[in-house]
């Protein structure tokens, strides 16, 4: 019998997120499609990258990589080796025990030949993080006879809004965006915006590959009230602002809101404002602001690192998850709340109106007096009520991932 073509996961970027409570938006996805590969019969291998050296890794890996992400607690060192490998972080511990599992690894001029043993009938390579897809390794994996290469796309925001990104993703992000255009067979978009926005910045290198328009699935952990941190300050209504703090997802305005509403309001009628994700980058600013305002630790608090049943929990009983960022590759929080039936309200990025509509209440990014007056007539009704109105909010037709990858491997099979 004829080997059958398989399908090559790339999780270079999954390894790196081995050890976090949570995971980005972009980790999430990737680990889905780590997740519905293993659930699949055809062949499947892993390519994770370390230094130079790209490392094949079997089916039994990606087992193991995902209950390491599940539960962090499971990657533990267990020889004396390991444990000083751990002190420099539980990537480097995940990395090495993958590496004694591999089937081979190889230097880039080395990958073709290493792939063609192992995949002898060829199949798909499946990028999905932005991580490990430059030029060399795509035409590698394509040189390959059989091989394909498909790439997930989340955003273009590196491009389009340098200023708020690291110095450095500009340059990589440009560099993905010519391998997609040389060497994908198929491009993935997460939405018809990331499509277009992608379309417009390949323009440079040459025609964009066939492409497909992918949403995401949406998930929501079971809340986990028990996983909050002891002491939270829940005697009060609560909004929710879910992301890392970088640029771009706006955080600024929040607190310029809660300084319009200490002043405009009796103190205890102020409601909470729970910031749920770590410090990104270029952000210093925010972050001075942040840690001298008077109303941190009355008002407003920082939680980061909480792990999803937390998060959950506070999604429930939010009076409204506010998004005020000014871009957005998808935004799985917004989908996240529509499908728990919490309110939100959210700046009108065009990938909000396409794959929630009308369900959020729209407000223009720098609209102070908009975003105070929107989140004062969330504080309108009582809990009681808002709670009957979730029960009754029509469901919408969010995505699941058995449709993303329906659509995704009817094109890549």
């Amino acid at each position: 019998m004829a080997a059958a073509r398989g399908r090559v996961l790339d999780v270079t970027r999954l390894v790196l997120r081995t050890g976090r409570s949570t995971l980005t938006g972009i980790d999430r996805v990737e680990r889905a499609y780590l997740r519905e590969f293993l659930d699949r019969p055809e062949p499947l291998f892993l390519l994770m990258k370390q230094g130079r050296r790209q490392w094949l890794l079997p089916r039994s890996a990606g087992s193991l990589l995902e209950g390491w992400l599940a539960d962090p607690a499971q990657l533990v060192p267990r020889v004396l080796v390991e444990r000083l490998i751990a002190r420099r972080g539980a990537p480097a511990l995940a990395a090495r025990r993958l590496r004694r599992m591999a089937l081979g690894g190889a230097m880039p001029d080395g990958v073709a030949a290493l792939l063609a043993r192992h995949l002898p009938m060829g199949g798909w390579y499946f990028n999905t993080g932005h991580v490990n897809a430059g030029v060399e390794l795509l035409a590698a994996v394509r040189s390959v006879p059989g091989m394909q290469v498909a790439v997930l796309v989340h955003d273009t925001i590196p491009l389009d809004f340098p200023q708020f990104s690291r110095p450095h993703a500009v340059e990589e992000f440009g560099a993905l965006v010519e391998a997609v255009v040389r060497h994908a067979d198929l491009v993935i978009c997460n939405s018809a915006a990331t499509r277009d926005d992608l379309a417009r910045q390949a323009r440079r290198h040459g025609p964009l590959p066939e492409s497909i328009v992918a949403h995401l699935g949406t998930e929501v952990a079971a809340p986990d009230p028990a996983a909050l941190p002891e002491g939270l300050p829940l005697d009060r209504p609560y909004f929710l602002a879910l992301g890392t703090l970088e640029p771009r997802k706006n955080h600024a305005l929040l607190l310029d809101v809660w300084d319009h509403l200490h002043a405009t309001m009796p103190e205890d009628e102020v409601p909470r404002l729970f910031l749920v994700g770590r410090r990104g980058w270029r952000n210093e600013e925010l972050f001075a602001r942040l840690d001298l305002s008077p109303h941190l630790g009355r008002t407003i608090h920082k939680l980061p690192g909480l792990p999803d049943g937390a998060v959950a929990a506070l999604m429930a009983g939010a009076r409204a998850l506010l998004m005020p960022s000014l871009a957005e590759g998808y935004g799985l929080p917004v989908a996240e709340a529509a499908a728990m039936g919490t309110p939100v309200i959210a700046a009108p990025l065009p990938v909000y109106l396409e794959f929630v509509g009308d369900y959020p209440v729209y407000v223009m990014q720098g609209d102070l007096y908009s975003w105070s007056a929107r989140i004062q007539e969330q504080l309108g009704s009582d809990a009681a009520v808002q709670g009957a109105m979730r029960r009754c909010v029509p469901q919408l037709a969010l995505k699941t991932w058995a449709g993303h990858f329906h659509h995704v491997l009817s094109k890549a099979c």
